[in-house]
């Protein structure tokens, strides 16, 4: 029996860092004596503690926009110390397969992208049929022409309750409902105004439930706007995302933009709230089920754009979605984590 292990190299983008989590159910499934680690920046590396099918992450942080060969070549030193059977390679750049290449991995599988002949010896094609993100990226752990599943496995970040509680005990953050709010998202297009976060945490504080904002240091400024509510809103933004994996597991609803901490909310089981403009939730949703979906209730002819800044500068896919229409599903998502079970 083959016990290789195996290395996934996966997008590192949160979002698409905890799809890729599929891809490691779907080849523990095929390969269940392979041990499987994926490769991991700094900033994903805390989301691999809560994969369980995972056995370690090789964290890297290399130079994006450059080649940076040398990089390259010590991380390919590192691989070729694992021993690693075979790599499977989510992205489709030229510089992904390099590494693996260069660590002599014997199998090395991924799709056509960048002329990658001879980077990698198992090439794909078909891409640009696969709709979704994750059946692109969940296909590749496929044996070739195997046909896909009606369902990907769903990914299930798990994380222990004596972390959360030790955690929220740390932070002197007590035990009423909380609704984690998380404002940030890739390319201003996609967020919500800071201004109806504010709003809504408002009215959810006035019905004393605690509000936690969550996101990097690039959010800090849109937390400081909201925690001028007052003292039931918590700015817990950080580079550690640590910190917000445990708040998003702590809290009793999310309400996010379509962003990173969106998934990792649903991958948690957290009741889960997602805000969506210039983007299709059918293409870009978490695969987990979210309590709700948000969008403007008008119909916007240049709507879904998926661009990072609006083309039109009305913004009126995120600016006509209102705190109240937010509100109502958050206080259903609230009456449904308070009942019992």
């Amino acid at each position: 029996m083959d016990r290789r292990p195996i290395l996934v190299v996966p997008y590192m983008w949160i979002g698409d860092f905890i799809r890729c989590q599929s891809v490691a159910k779907v080849l523990k499934a095929r390969f269940p004596a392979r041990p499987i680690d994926f490769l991991a920046t700094t900033l994903c590396a805390p989301l691999a503690d809560y994969m369980p099918e995972l056995r370690q992450v090789i964290v890297v942080d290399l130079p994006r926009k450059q080649l940076a060969l040398g990089e390259h070549r010590a991380l390919a030193g590192r691989l070729k110390r694992e021993n690693y059977g075979s790599a499977f390679v989510m992205p489709r750049t030229w510089k992904s397969a390099l590494a693996p290449f260069l660590a002599g991995i014997p199998e090395r599988t991924g799709w056509f992208g960048e002329w990658r002949f001879g980077l990698l010896n198992d090439l794909r094609h078909g891409e640009h049929g696969l709709p979704r993100m994750v059946d692109r990226c969940a296909a590749l752990a496929l044996a070739k022409d195997e046909k896909p599943p009606a369902n990907w496995p769903l990914p299930e970040l798990r994380v222990p309750a004596t972390e959360i509680a030790g955690w929220r005990e740390r932070l002197g953050l007590g035990i009423g409902p909380a609704v984690a709010l998380a404002p940030g998202a890739v390319g201003p297009s996609k967020r919500w105004p800071a201004a109806a976060f504010a709003e809504l945490a408002r009215r959810l504080v006035d019905q004393g439930v605690t509000v936690w904002v969550l996101g990097g240091p690039g959010e800090a400024p849109l937390a400081r706007i909201i925690a001028e509510v007052g003292p039931g809103v918590r700015d817990l933004t950080g580079s550690d995302l640590r910190n917000a994996i445990l708040a998003l597991a702590a809290a009793d609803v999310a309400v996010s933009n379509d962003s990173g901490l969106l998934h990792v909310a649903a991958a948690l089981g957290t009741a889960s709230i997602g805000i969506f403009g210039p983007t299709s939730p059918w293409h870009w949703a978490p695969l987990n089920p979210l309590a709700a979906t948000v969008e403007a209730q008008i119909e916007l002819a240049c709507r879904p754009c998926h661009k990072p800044v609006c083309r039109v500068v009305h913004h009126r896919c995120m600016r006509d979605i209102s705190p109240q229409q937010v509100l109502a599903v958050t206080q259903r998502a609230l009456a449904v984590a308070k009942a019992p079970s």
